[in-house]
């Protein structure tokens, strides 16, 4: 009898889990000291160039497959006045996220009372950057160049170009037949693309978590325990009870089945702690797995990746807190609600790449009085804890693409609690891909 294959989930977790303990190894008998031949040649040589040629790969991705999809997508949706509808309930569901997300951390970092016995001390050091007004993170969207646009990576004007061109393709009507078949035609080679490289997921992510937790081990961890527990645990409760409660009662879904679809997404996210880096893997999983229309979902998800930030606002909450107390700084009432307001503002600026939500929290904290060089004392852990509020980011992404679809009859609720369709399918380049890279290679050979 032959053995059922390893899926691609099952080999990622496996790569997560030898990249922990080969990190932990490296990291507690000092292989990876400064200046080794480890450290030099194994964790940021070999290790960081397969970690970084992957989240390369991946962002590589996110502009054309995005715009692709998008513009489909507004194709598909058929009526201009649906789509309005989409986006605006996008938009309010994740700033009530956001909003129910720093409120939760606040809550959290004042019954814990973290920093209130910490000393005020710190090596490390942090210059804040400056954070984009709000009126300039409105001019933002409407790009003046689109090549510009798209070679930079600048999501907000990517979604504005893609939703202008496809209602003006669905104004054009007929005579733009050929157009929608060239996008879709497009759409098609962009998941392919993605297949191809998700082939080496298992050893990227073997390599990211190996270089991530040897280089900070678990010192750091023990050191700022108070502030690292308090903000699992914040990060934890919006993600499996907040976010989850939504699910059931605004869509009637089942969380446990979310949950198990959506953790191959979970794990990329924690590898990469990159949203944006993550939106190929989970255009994926929510159109093939929970069973969300690409009407909806290719417009739910980059929009999410770049303004839904529950695990940064999350991430805000605690540390303001925090560092708060180890200063001394009372905030008050009006302080925690301008900690709120600010973190809702930043949520729809902050970049969907790895430590954005640095930046913010500088603005957060000019705003509210606290000094900005206590962001040194966090910065530490900052890399660790990242992958895991990148998680609940992207988890919240989900949760609204399926119930905006829900709402909108745009969601294929067989496709949802089917728990056997896609759940065994290997992400992996498939037998007629194999073969036409062959036929390529060959024909390279003789050349």
């Amino acid at each position: 009898m032959n053995k059922k294959p390893m899926t691609l989930t099952a080999k990622v977790l496996w790569g997560m889990g030898l990249g922990i303990v080969v990190g932990l190894i490296m990291n507690i008998s000092g292989l990876n000291d400064p200046g080794s031949f480890v450290n030099e040649y194994i964790t940021n040589g070999l290790f960081w160039l397969i970690g970084k040629l992957f989240i390369s790969g991946l962002m590589m991705l996110v502009v054309p497959l995005v715009f692709f999809s998008l513009v489909t997508g507004v194709i598909g949706i058929g009526d201009i006045r649906s789509l309005g509808k989409v986006g605006g309930k996008s938009f309010g569901l994740y700033l009530f996220t956001t909003a129910v997300a720093i409120t939760i951390a606040i809550l959290f970092g004042v019954v814990s009372g973290i920093g209130g016995s910490a000393p005020m001390a710190s090596g490390a050091e942090f210059t804040a950057k400056e954070a984009p007004s709000l009126a300039q993170v409105l001019l933002d969207i409407v790009p003046t160049n689109i090549i510009n646009a798209m070679a930079l990576g600048k999501m907000l004007q990517v979604i504005f170009i893609a939703i202008i061109l496809g209602i003006a393709i669905l104004m054009v009507g007929e005579k733009a037949k050929p157009v929608v078949e060239l996008f879709e035609i497009g759409n098609e080679l962009m998941m392919k693309i993605v297949n191809i490289v998700m082939a080496v997921a298992p050893y990227a992510v073997f390599a990211l978590l190996a270089k991530a937790i040897a280089d900070l081990g678990l010192d750091l961890l023990l050191d700022l325990g108070g502030y690292v527990i308090v903000l699992i645990l914040a990060l934890l409760t919006h993600l499996f009870v907040t976010q989850m409660v939504l699910l059931k009662i605004l869509s009637g879904m089942s969380p446990k089945i979310y949950l198990k679809k959506m953790k191959e997404v979970f794990v990329f996210a924690f590898s990469t702690s990159s949203s944006n880096a993550t939106i190929p893997i989970t255009l994926k999983a929510v159109t093939e797995k929970l069973g969300v229309k690409n009407s909806v979902a290719s417009f739910s998800i980059p929009f999410g990746a770049t303004i839904n930030m529950d695990g940064t606002a999350i991430m805000q909450g605690v540390a303001t807190v925090f560092i708060a107390n180890i200063y001394g700084v009372e905030l008050g009432l009006m302080g925690y609600l301008t900690v709120i307001l600010m973190a809702l503002l930043a949520s729809i600026g902050t970049a969907g790449v790895p430590s954005a939500g640095l930046v913010m929290l500088s603005m957060v904290f000019i705003q509210v009085g606290i000094p900005v060089e206590g962001i040194g004392l966090v910065l530490g852990v900052d890399r660790l804890l990242d992958m895991v509020r990148t998680s609940v980011n992207v988890s919240g992404d989900g949760v609204v693409s399926v119930i905006v679809a829900k709402s909108e009859g745009k969601l294929q609720e067989d496709v949802f609690n089917d728990m056997n369709l896609n759940m065994d399918e290997e992400i992996t380049i498939d037998r007629d891909t194999e073969k036409n890279i062959a036929d390529m290679l060959e024909g390279f050979e003789k050349k």
